[in-house]
């Protein structure tokens, strides 16, 4: 395959050909946008395709504008009592801003924090396209915690009792109708649903006390078309995906209950290493053993 056939490469010669035939400036400014929405997730490669995506973002569409525009993103919290002394610490900070990039950070304590500031309001007064993250971060019980699925990752975890009957093993959902007991062997299951193309991704799977693997053993494996390596441990078994394209993609592994009691199983988290603003857990739950 030629240098100019690859996904990056290829993409950066038809923005090219769009500046040069004198196409509409909004049309390659999308794509544009496109070429860096992909590589919030992914690599470039090789040299010649980081060189060539970084002379296309430049020359291309209205690119002397992206660097040119520095104005600051607006940022507000309609809905809080005290604005005047939040607006002043929002402005200390993007004075201080780096410069050409014009990233800042700013941080508020638990004392802090008001719950209106729930209520995010952002303007962009500039033509080009800005990035940022807002975190709320907390402590809650592992099995007080919801499914968050406001993500490009989702995650839900199911538990199976194997039954052995005539027609073979059959897989039974877990609830208050089938109880477990010692020495049954469990399947967890992990159903990943992603929407767009990720590298270097890590998923989690933490698993309750009274539960022991049943294979310990660590390596790299093929399913479903999709490569990763297991690492099973003590208290989780970690997943690590080198390439994760589009789709939805199921995990399993056997458990064996090995004690009575009622037991937190902790939550299933996931997030992408390149770009780390994109991640998601599943929700809490309990195994209770009689």
């Amino acid at each position: 395959m030629f240098w100019s056939e690859h996904p990056v490469e290829a993409q950066c010669l038809i923005m090219e050909a769009f500046h040069e035939v004198g196409k509409n400036a909004g049309e390659v400014d999308e794509m544009k946008v496109w070429l860096l929405k992909h590589k919030q997730t992914n690599h470039w490669a090789t040299t010649k395709a980081t060189a060539e995506a970084v002379y296309t973002l430049l020359q291309t569409g209205s690119g002397n504008k992206w660097l040119s525009e520095d104005k600051p993103v607006q940022v507000a919290f309609p809905q809080i009592k005290k604005k005047k002394a939040v607006a002043a610490r929002l402005a200390a900070a993007q004075k201080s801003a780096e410069p050409g990039t014009g990233y800042y950070k700013l941080r508020w304590e638990g004392k802090d924090i008001q719950t209106e500031m729930a209520t995010v309001s952002l303007t962009n007064p500039n033509s080009s396209i800005a990035w940022g993250g807002l975190y709320w971060q907390y402590f809650e019980q592992l099995d007080q915690i919801k499914t968050f699925e406001e993500t490009p990752l989702t995650l839900k975890k199911q538990w199976f009792k194997e039954v052995l009957t005539d027609k073979g093993p059959v897989l039974q959902e877990v609830d208050d109708a089938h109880p477990l007991k010692p020495g049954d062997k469990l399947v967890v299951r992990l159903e990943l649903r992603v929407d767009r193309q990720m590298e270097y991704v890590h998923l989690k799977d933490m698993r309750g006390s009274g539960l022991e693997l049943i294979n310990p053993l660590s390596g790299y494996k093929w399913k479903s078309g999709l490569g990763f390596y297991e690492s099973p441990g003590d208290v989780a078994t970690n997943f690590f995906i080198d390439f994760l394209p589009r789709g939805t993609y199921v995990f399993e592994y056997p458990v064996r209950v090995n004690h009575r009691g009622d037991f937190s199983n902790g939550i299933t988290t996931i997030q992408c290493m390149y770009a780390p603003e994109f991640s998601s857990h599943s929700a809490g739950g309990r195994v209770k053993v009689e």
